[in-house]
Order: structure tokens, then C-alpha cells, then sequence
């Protein structure tokens, strides 16, 4: 842990000394290439030794894949080989190695290049293979439409910005990026015509990244000071359990499990704020006309703690994995899509059986609060008022269920996870099943614009903010007319 914190920071260095020094307009894009995945590869190497040969090797094979089997399966094989392999080196590690410890470890990486090898096999084959009607929005706006050479890959893959802690980003963000088209806006004129207009000077990331750095800060001194004082194990102690009432109980439960946050508010922030600092995550000017740099942040902090739905909790916790299961399984499913989706983040997450309790649990619930939105909600939005105690309501049922799911998450085996779950009677398991029986489920379209969870009200306008992350996609690095792809981005954002 201490060298992936000590490497973190080395790349935050790394990446203020990118942006000052390899300039896209003082260095061509083969160099800033070369440069971002050799220091990629030096800080894995520091940090995991040579461990990180997975890293290349999982790359190349992919790279292999994708050459010999052609566009038209690829995404097939890519995603069954990423996933496996990276299944292999977690029941290795877990079953052989190291079960049971929290220290930072090889597969971590693996699990963010999976996601990237899966997600740019699926951009080719759509922009390559598939017509171009029959993709989705978001999909054509992604698709990629000329193969990457191998140096492109590999910096895509192993950039000294994300090797370590991602977050996922999409290969055509990336190469916008290095090449230094990721300022490009797109206007439109009131007469309805469109107008490109470019940046005279980058916009500087350095506010960006002065916030987010005091955001680690808090959430590195909370962890420190405040997470080991409730122990997320305490909550299955006999003698607690014996004494303490249902009331204490549950509460103890929500702020432990609370407690346990900030280190990963920690992790996800410095990760977006080392790409921030290399200029990368501009997003574009708010009304106001503040920059923007949330293009691939992994969470929203104040969205997660006010969350009223165990959707919005999720879509606002780890954006870009949530981003990633849509476009490559929720999407493209036939059957069941959010049974597939739930079991795809389980495998992804690794082998310990407290994920895959916690992501079956989850499936229950999100149906059972999907049924209760669909059912009751209407009935509690036409008075401010009502609405308010509905929102509150709402995210305390929420927080419960969300502490109450993911306890197997943290304890990792059966038998903690089981013990929890026995002395609270399996009391949310079955109500959400007597949700599901009382309650009709109605069909939800794939793929549907719609926003299906509830945002509180005291925090409306940055759930509309939130909205312009999932829509927002950069200018196009191929052979793609670059007027069509711009326009797209733009009609995204304003969706």
C-alpha cells in the first residue's frame, strides 16, 4: 500500500511534467505515446515487481486476438481471454498466495485493463463491423473505425495516468487526448447551424486539481483517524449482537459501512486528479463558463451519501465499471440483463464468495426497489412537501440497504458474511421478495435515456450535472468525417 501511494504520487509529478514538457503542441503524438506507457510500466514494475508481466502479457495476447480473428468476433474472444485470464491470476492470488489480505495487489491493474481490452474490442466491432443504424447513441458515438497499432494499444492500456487505479476512459477520449484534440468544442449558432470553435490556450487543470488533492486529504485523515474505530467486523461480534438493540444495531451497521468509504474516495480522487494534471478529463465549460474536469471521474461523493435508490447509489459509485457493465453486457444482453449484469461485476471483481453474496443480494434489491419506484413513487410528488418526506424516507431505506448488501463485500468469506445475515433473520432478503411478489415488475427498455432513480431534492441541479458525465464523449481519432463526430459529442451534452 505504501508503494502504490508513494507511485501515485510519483505519477502526479510525472504528469504536471507531461503536460508542461510534452506538450501535444511541442512533441508529436509517437513520443507522448512512448513516454506515457514506459512510466506506465516503470511504476508497475516498482509497485507489483514482476508481477506486472501480467499487464503486457494480458495486452499483447489480447493485441494477438484481435489481429487474427477479425473484426467480426474478436469481441468474443477478447472478452472471454481478458476475463478468464484475469479470473486465473485472482484465484491464484486469493486461493494460494494471499487470502484474505486488504494490501494493494498485482490484480487490481488487471481488473481496469480487462475493462479496457473488453471495451475497445466491443468500440471496434461496432465501428468496424456492425452497421452503422443498428448501434445506439452512445455506441456510434464510441465506435472506433480503424484498427490501433500496437504502441497505441499498449499506451492505452498501460499510460503511467491509469496503470495503477484507472479510472476506465474510452480508447477514443484517450487518443483525443494524446494527440491533442481533447479541447475541440462544439457551439451551436441560433440560426441552428453548427460552429467549431477551438481553444487558443488549454484550460489549465490546476483548480481541478487542487480541489480534488484536499478531497484525498480529508478522505486519507477520515480513514486514518475515524475507519479503524468502527470495524465493519464488529458488526457480526457475539457479544454485540447479544446486547445491542435493533435500533443501535442498524445504525452501527450504516456508519461502519460508511467509514469504509473514504479510502476509496481517496484512491478514485488522486487517480482523477494525475490524469487532470497530465490534461486529461476536460470536459468542456459549464453554463457559468467554469471548466470542467469530470470526463472519467469514478465517483460523486455528495450524490453517494444523499443517494434515495439503490440505482443512483450504484450509478454514482465506481461511474466509469457502471459505465463499462452497460456498453458491454447490459446493452447487448438478450435475456435478463441486470441478472447478467450483477453476475458479469461479480466474476470482474474477483473470486472471494462474499462478492458474489453481496452482488446476488444486490440484484434483489435493485429489482424490489425498482418495483416499489414504479408502484408508489407517483403517489409522492406532487406536493414539495410530501416529496421531501418521501426523498427522506427514501434515502434511509436506501442507506440501510446499501450497508446491508455489501457487509459480505467487506467480510469476504461464507461464514462471516453468513452469521451477519442470520442475525439480522435475512430480514431485507425477505421483504424483498415479498416486494417482488406483491409488487408487479414492468419491463424496462435497454438502453432507455431515462434516468430511473429518484434524486433528492435538496440536490436536483447536480443530478442534471451528472446526467451531462453519461452522455459526454470526445472528438474522433479515425478516418470518421471529425465534423460528424464532434457533433455527436455536442448533441450528447446537451442531452
Amino acid at each position: 500500500q505504501v508503494n502504490f501511494v508513494v507511485c501515485q504520487l510519483f505519477a502526479l509529478l510525472a504528469a504536471v511534467w507531461f503536460r508542461t514538457y510534452l506538450h501535444s503542441s511541442k512533441t508529436s503524438p509517437f513520443i507522448r505515446h512512448v513516454v506515457a506507457t514506459l512510466l506506465g510500466l516503470y511504476l508497475a514494475l516498482f509497485c507489483f515487481g514482476w508481477y506486472a508481466l501480467h499487464f503486457v502479457i494480458q495486452s499483447g495476447i489480447s493485441y494477438y486476438i484481435m489481429i487474427i480473428i477479425g473484426v467480426e468476433n474478436m469481441h468474443k474472444y477478447c472478452f472471454v481471454f481478458a476475463l478468464g485470464y484475469l479470473t486465473v491470476c485472482q484465484i491464484t492470488r486469493v486461493y494460494i498466495f494471499d487470502y484474505g489480505q486488504y494490501s494493494a495487489d498485482f490484480s487490481g491493474p488487471m481488473m481496469i485493463i480487462t475493462q479496457k481490452i473488453t471495451s475497445l474490442a466491443f468500440e471496434i466491432h461496432d465501428g468496424m463491423f456492425r452497421k452503422n443504424e443498428d448501434l445506439t447513441p452512445s455506441q456510434r458515438c464510441l465506435a472506433v473505425r480503424r484498427m490501433p497499432s500496437l504502441l497505441e494499444y499498449l499506451s492505452y492500456n498501460c499510460n503511467f495516468m491509469g496503470i495503477l487505479a484507472g479510472p476506465l476512459c474510452s480508447y477514443k477520449d484517450y487518443i483525443a487526448f494524446i494527440e491533442g484534440r481533447s479541447y475541440q468544442l462544439q457551439q451551436s449558432e441560433a440560426n441552428g447551424k453548427e460552429d467549431t470553435k477551438y481553444e487558443q490556450t488549454d484550460p489549465s487543470p490546476n483548480i481541478a486539481v487542487a480541489q480534488k488533492l484536499l478531497i484525498c486529504g480529508l478522505s486519507l485523515l477520515f480513514h486514518m483517524t475515524i475507519t479503524k474505530t468502527l470495524p465493519v467486523e464488529y458488526n457480526i461480534d457475539d457479544n454485540f449482537r447479544a446486547t445491542a438493540s435493533w435500533p443501535v444495531r442498524f445504525f452501527y451497521l450504516y456508519v461502519s459501512l460508511m467509514a469504509a468509504r473514504p479510502k476509496y474516495y481517496f484512491a478514485w480522487t488522486l487517480a482523477d486528479a494525475i490524469n487532470n494534471a497530465a490534461g486529461f478529463g476536460f470536459r468542456g465549460y459549464d453554463k457559468n463558463g467554469v471548466t470542467r474536469w469530470d470526463l472519467i471521474s469514478n465517483l460523486r461523493i455528495q450524490q453517494i451519501e444523499f443517494s434515495t435508490s439503490f440505482k443512483m447509489f450504484l450509478d454514482n459509485w465506481n461511474i466509469q465499471t457502471a459505465l463499462w457493465l452497460k456498453r458491454v453486457c447490459y446493452e447487448r444482453a438478450t435475456f435478463s440483463p441486470t441478472i447478467q449484469t450483477f453476475i458479469l461485476s461479480a466474476i470482474w471483481h474477483g473470486v472471494y464468495p462474499g462478492y458474489y453474496l453481496t452482488f446476488l443480494t444486490g440484484v434483489l434489491m435493485t429489482l424490489a426497489a425498482r418495483a416499489i419506484r414504479n408502484n408508489i413513487r407517483h403517489y409522492f410528488v406532487e406536493s414539495p412537501a410530501v416529496k421531501l418526506c418521501y426523498d427522506i424516507v427514501t434515502w434511509m431505506a436506501t442507506q440501510a440497504a446499501i450497508s446491508y448488501t455489501v457487509v459480505p463485500f467487506v467480510l469476504l468469506s461464507v461464514k462471516p458474511s453468513f452469521t451477519f445475515y442470520s442475525s439480522c433473520y435475512f430480514c431485507l432478503h425477505i421483504a424483498s421478495i415479498l416486494v417482488l411478489l406483491v409488487f408487479p415488475l414492468k419491463r424496462t427498455q435497454k438502453g432507455s435515456k431515462k434516468h430511473e432513480s429518484v434524486q433528492p431534492v435538496w440536490s436536483r441541479t447536480l443530478e442534471e450535472e451528472s446526467l451531462l458525465q453519461k452522455n459526454s464523449y470526445s472528438t474522433t481519432n479515425n478516418s470518421f468525417s471529425q465534423k460528424q463526430e464532434i457533433t455527436c459529442r455536442y448533441q450528447a451534452l446537451k442531452q
